[in-house]
């Protein structure tokens, strides 16, 4: 049996249960069809009739009945009865039927196919301490000799169990706001990733569209399939932050510094223009409060100009741009980044702003959460290790200086409190940023009319315990932004975890 998981308060999120499957062997009948079939009608649920008919097949095994309990099993192997045998095997069940599915995956018994941490935590869930040598009948009874240890035969061989960083109350709020605001906008899918910055543990990892691992076998491929690891996509405004904190890292700019903002500019061959380029047309001398606030692209292409090409991209690495994660789920993408060799200047421009690079949205929670962790961005996992397996899971980057990261954070929260910003907090202070991006045309170059919407934050910004990305993909009706999409969710996932986790306000 395969070992156990549970989220970390001890809540069970899989588990192995046990079935039998009745045999009739005909050739050892020592009753007729008719004596048989009134014995076990009462245990198997049959009508006699039906047994009666089944018995008297000319097969050399005949199926009687699939998937009994083992207190029905036991019952039956009581009655002695020489022509019938169990058959026993083995099923994973999911006490919190969809919760956490793509987390968790599923497992295949027949098979030997999984997914999810069922795959990356296979060797410790079929991990046993001892083997126990056994006789055994054809029937699977132990044949006891001197040497049998009876206690040790009675008890199933089990693997380790497993216990996850998802905290179950977390996850269900992620899990019910997103689906949420995926219906009320018809959005195509959409993801919540909350994490502890300080440490890289996921406390709450939800995907949607969602899907029961008890049913795996009725779940489409797009349900299955963990997309927020394996696709990428551009960023948009999110990145700003990356931006910034990477100038302000190489010493080109600091909090002080002012930059003019025009509202439109011209790179290499085209017109690069703030969103709000209709409403203020020419910003003028701007902070870097103002330029987060108002998601000046004009303000954001002038900072990634203060870098060159190499600088910049040793930076977007440090922030772990290009690369995996390392996260212990399967199939993550590296994201795609070129060379700074191949960026010419409208390269180097888009990407101040998210567009000349695509990411993952696990990349730009680790990215983000070194702003939040003095700068340290720590391996992203949903397992909790030992310290001794911690040593080989889990690495440290040191991105930026910790005042760097502090002076990030205080730069957010003031660009936050200073809007109307929905996800402002009566008794925390937040540090975030929205995006929104174009989605890309899959199968040839341009982009559609669809959205990329998102926000990504850390609270309390004082003393950061929580990291909280949300993004919504193809969302419709009414205006479709990082603000009016991601931002709401944010908000109410970030009330609700503050509480669960009883976070000390700041404010």
């Amino acid at each position: 049996m395969r070992g156990d998981i549970f989220d970390r308060n001890g809540v069970k999120l899989a588990s192995d249960r046990v079935y039998y499957d009745v045999y009739a062997h005909p050739d050892s009948y020592d009753s007729s069809p008719e004596e048989l079939a009134k014995i076990l009608a009462p245990y198997l649920k049959i009508s006699t009739a039906t047994l009666v008919e089944r018995l008297s097949r000319k097969d050399s095994v005949i199926t009687l009945k699939k998937d009994l309990d083992r207190a029905t099993a036991k019952s039956i192997q009581k009655l002695g009865l020489r022509e019938i045998s169990l058959g026993k095997k083995n099923t994973r069940i999911y006490p919190q039927g969809s919760m956490a599915s793509h987390i968790l995956g599923y497992y295949n018994f027949d098979a030997d196919i999984a997914s999810g941490v069922e795959l990356t935590a296979k060797d410790q869930l079929e991990h046993v301490e001892k083997n126990v040598p056994t006789e055994r009948t054809p029937d699977g009874n132990v044949i006891y000799n001197f040497s049998t240890d009876p206690i040790a035969t009675a008890s199933p061989l089990k693997g380790k169990s497993l216990t996850l960083t998802i905290d179950t109350a977390i996850q269900h709020i992620c899990e019910q706001e997103l689906y949420r605001m995926v219906l009320k906008r018809q959005a195509l899918r959409g993801t919540v990733i909350v994490m502890n910055p300080r440490n890289g543990e996921i406390l709450a990892y939800a995907v949607y569209p969602y899907y029961d691992p008890n049913n795996y076998k009725n779940a489409s491929q797009l349900q299955i399939k963990n997309w927020t690891l394996t696709d990428v996509f551009p960023p948009g405004s999110t990145f700003k932050i990356v931006t910034v904190s990477s100038a302000m890292a190489l010493g080109k700019i600091n909090p002080s510094t002012k930059i003019l903002d025009t509202g439109k500019i011209k790179v290499g061959w085209w017109d690069i223009k703030n969103y709000d380029y209709s409403k203020h047309p020419y910003p003028g001398w701007i902070t870097l409060t103002y330029l987060f606030e108002h998601s000046s692209n004009v303000g954001a292409v002038k900072v990634a100009q203060t870098m060159d090409s190499e600088e910049f991209y040793t930076m977007l690495k440090k922030f772990g741009m290009g690369s995996r994660t390392g996260i212990d789920l399967p199939g993550e993408s590296a994201g795609l980044l070129s060379n700074w060799k191949k960026w010419d200047s409208s390269t180097h421009a888009s990407m101040a702003y998210g567009y000349g690079t695509s990411v993952t949205p696990i990349q730009m929670v680790s990215a983000a959460s070194s702003l939040a962790n003095d700068g340290v961005r720590v391996t992203p996992h949903v397992i909790k290790y030992s310290p001794e397996d911690a040593e080989t899971k889990i690495f440290k980057t040191q991105v930026m200086d910790p005042q760097t990261a502090h002076n990030i954070t205080k730069i957010l929260t003031a660009s936050i409190n200073d809007s109307k910003s929905p996800i402002k907090m009566e008794r925390y202070n937040v540090a975030a940023k929205t995006g929104t991006s174009r989605k890309p045309k899959e199968n040839s170059a341009g982009y559609t009319n669809q959205l990329y919407t998102s926000i990504i934050g850390y609270l309390p910004a004082a003393n950061p315990q929580v990291l909280i990305y949300v993004l919504v993909d193809s969302a419709n009706g009414g205006e479709v932004w990082g603000s009016t999409i991601a931002a709401p969710v944010f908000k109410e996932i970030a009330s609700q975890a503050a509480r669960v986790l009883n976070l000390k306000p700041d404010k």
